[in-house]
């Protein structure tokens, strides 16, 4: 095993952060209780973020970016885990406070990881990753609240992104009339591949609206928050169930309670970062059941590791469409 190897660090360069390629020996990793030869990453809008400087999302330096990993436990001191086993992480602090994913090898704490499901390569689960884990966690939470496909139109927003397009995914194989809102007309075609049957201009639901609107969805998974989750708030029906899980278009919230107060609306919070091992292990059993591979190859494409900086600054400019999964080996 050779004892140097690649990964993306993000440091301070010029006084700002930035993530660039840089070699690690295993002596750099952090003392965690498993070593793992890393085959695969993602890429979310947070490793945006973090890879380009544009948000602070590393708390300390050096990091290591990437929120997400697939690879094969090479060592382990963990009786939940051995040599040879395909595991993945989402989440739980990586890129953040925790070393991540954008790195050949990697150590990690054992409480963090889950055993790859048997329907899925180490690739499938980085083309699902952070963005489709939320995506089902935020299913989860709609059908929890009881919103069920006769009960009428579902929304999401930011459709075309990474979790947009997996809840869109998701939510046409479940049965739902999914409504996609997104601000790139070329990507219509896509989407009404992946189930959507109707579409709404990112502008328009984006325009400040009334603080109670005529009922129309059942139920939204919204990734831009600020007046788009507002006006999809104001527009759901007696009862219905709004899952928040983003903040691309920013972290105000422009509303009012008459929703809450006078139908009766749920809004969620999705929170992908901490969620439970129990609610992880929920999330991708359903999808290892509810998302095929033509859906994961559909939504996914592949990129070399060395292609980060250059995908960092497209997707936090909205530039990418569906998944991409990060070769940290290519």
């Amino acid at each position: 095993m050779s004892d140097t190897f690649n990964a993306i660090v993000a440091t301070e360069v010029d006084g700002k952060t930035k993530g660039q390629l840089q070699q690690l020996t295993l002596s750099d990793l952090p003392d965690e209780d498993v070593l793992i030869d890393v085959s695969y990453s993602s890429l979310n809008f947070k490793d945006g973020l973090a890879v380009s400087g544009k948000g602070k999302i590393c708390k300390r330096l050096p990091m290591v970016c990437g929120i997400d990993l697939a690879g094969t436990v090479i060592e382990s001191s963990s009786d939940k885990f051995a040599a040879g086993d395909l595991v993945l992480v989402n989440g739980y602090g990586l890129s953040e406070k925790h070393w991540g994913g954008y790195s050949q090898k990697q150590r990690i704490n054992s409480n963090f990881l889950v055993k790859v499901p048997d329907a899925f390569s180490l690739k499938d689960t980085m083309a699902i990753g952070t963005a489709g884990y939320t995506a089902m966690l935020s299913v989860l939470m709609l059908e929890r609240q009881g919103v069920k496909p006769s009960d009428g139109e579902v929304l999401v927003t930011g459709a075309a992104g990474g979790v947009g397009s997996v809840a869109v995914t998701l939510l046409a194989q479940l049965g739902h009339n999914v409504i996609a809102s997104t601000g790139r007309p070329e990507a219509h075609a896509f989407l009404s591949e992946l189930g959507a049957s109707g579409f709404i201009d990112r502008a328009d639901s984006s325009k400040k609206g009334a603080p109670l609107a005529a009922e129309r969805w059942a139920g939204v998974v919204d990734t831009v928050g600020s007046q788009t989750l507002a006006n999809a708030i104001a527009q759901t029906k007696r009862d219905g169930c709004v899952a928040a899980c983003g903040l691309a278009g920013g972290i105000d919230l422009p509303s009012t309670v008459f929703p809450f107060i006078l139908r009766g609306v749920i809004l969620a919070g999705i929170d992908s970062v901490m969620a439970s091992m129990e609610l992880r292990l929920e999330a991708w059993s359903r999808l290892a059941s509810d998302l095929s591979k033509d859906n994961i190859n559909e939504i996914s494409r592949l990129e070399p590791m060395s292609n980060l900086p250059e995908l960092a600054e497209q997707i936090v400019a909205g530039r990418v469409r569906g998944r991409v999964v990060i070769d940290v080996n290519a």
